[in-house]
């Protein structure tokens, strides 16, 4: 365990070192378009929720109405990080580590008790109409869609809500269609789709306003070996062909790997590793190949060292952090 917490330590240097990058680069642009490199900047961005506690029984019942208690939950903690566009970054931690809030922050369903955080040049609480109409969102447990509706009905509807006219919806509709591989069962009720086919047109449905930001929370969820992959293969096209920046979060290590070149882990509301996907593991066998060197680990510089291990050995060394 101890080698977990100095791995983890040695990581976070590099992470101390990009935020101070972040905050010297920030005005950076691109060459004569006068944009902004980043899409998504936030900047030490916290989320503190009010939360009643009740003791048990009768009694406790009692005493939590006539005299309530109050604790608060750090749910995100001074976060920094930012996003250039046409990136796919896998934000990931354990359940209840801020990911959600941190989310909703950004795409204005939540305001923040503090700092500042900007998607696209936008403020997400002060523009939060004009935001929806460039993100797009894809939740894996929640449905968008009308299950009564068949997809085609569907897309009409999202096109009419983003105030699209009918010809640009029919194109639209029929661009992402060819693309998704969608026309066999296009105008079959959603309620009779299977839930890999559910998935497709949900992104579909995200992609009809064409918009610059992509959130997916959990995507693959659920879904078999070979549906998963294939709806990694639609993300990747969509990255590559419509130059979508990605923010992804999941359980899935498949996921993460297959799909993300970067990598931020959050615990307990707080950033605790922000790095590429290959220094990651470049830095994770050096440093076991030093332990074993040392004598406190057996060699695996030959071994394939998988991403699952690495971030478990993260996770497990934070948990002691906090315990």
């Amino acid at each position: 365990m101890e080698q977990a917490v100095l791995f983890c330590e040695n990581v976070q240097k590099s992470e101390s070192d990009r935020i101070q990058a972040l905050r010297l680069h920030e005005s950076k642009y691109h060459e004569g378009g006068g944009i902004a490199m980043y899409v998504i900047k936030a900047e030490d961005l916290s989320k503190t929720f009010r939360v009643r506690v009740k003791e048990k029984g009768m009694r406790g019942s009692i005493r939590a109405i006539l005299h309530p208690q109050v604790k608060e939950v750090k749910a995100v903690d001074n976060v920094t990080f930012a996003v250039e566009e046409g990136e796919m970054l896998a934000f990931i931690g354990p359940n209840g580590a801020g990911k959600s809030t941190t989310i909703k922050m950004l795409t204005g369903i939540l305001y923040p008790d503090g700092g500042s955080v900007n998607v696209l040049g936008l403020d997400p609480i002060k523009s939060r109409k004009q935001l929806a109409h460039r993100i797009g969102t894809v939740f894996g447990q929640k449905e968008q869609l009308w299950t009564h509706l068949t997809p085609y009905d569907n897309f009409r509807f999202f096109g009419a809500i983003y105030d699209f006219s009918d010809k640009e919806t029919e194109e639209r509709i029929e661009e992402l269609a060819e693309r998704f591989e969608l026309e066999a069962f296009i105008n079959t009720p959603v309620r009779n789709l299977s839930l890999g086919q559910r998935i497709r047109c949900e992104i579909v449905a995200s992609l009809i306003h064409n918009p610059s930001v992509l959130f997916l929370d959990e995507p693959t969820i659920g879904l078999d070996p070979v549906v998963k992959e294939n709806i990694r293969e639609l993300i990747k096209q969509m990255n590559r062909d419509y130059h979508t920046t990605i923010f992804l979060t999941s359980h899935d290590v498949g996921d993460i790997e297959k799909l993300c070149k970067r990598i931020i882990i959050v615990n307990a509301g707080q950033i605790v590793l922000d790095d590429s996907m290959e220094h990651l593991k470049r830095h994770y066998m050096k440093q076991k190949t030093q332990q074993a060197k040392d004598g406190n680990q057996p060699d695996t510089s030959g071994a394939d060292i998988s991403l699952e291990d690495i971030i478990m050995e993260i996770y497990q060394a934070e948990g002691r952090r906090i315990e």
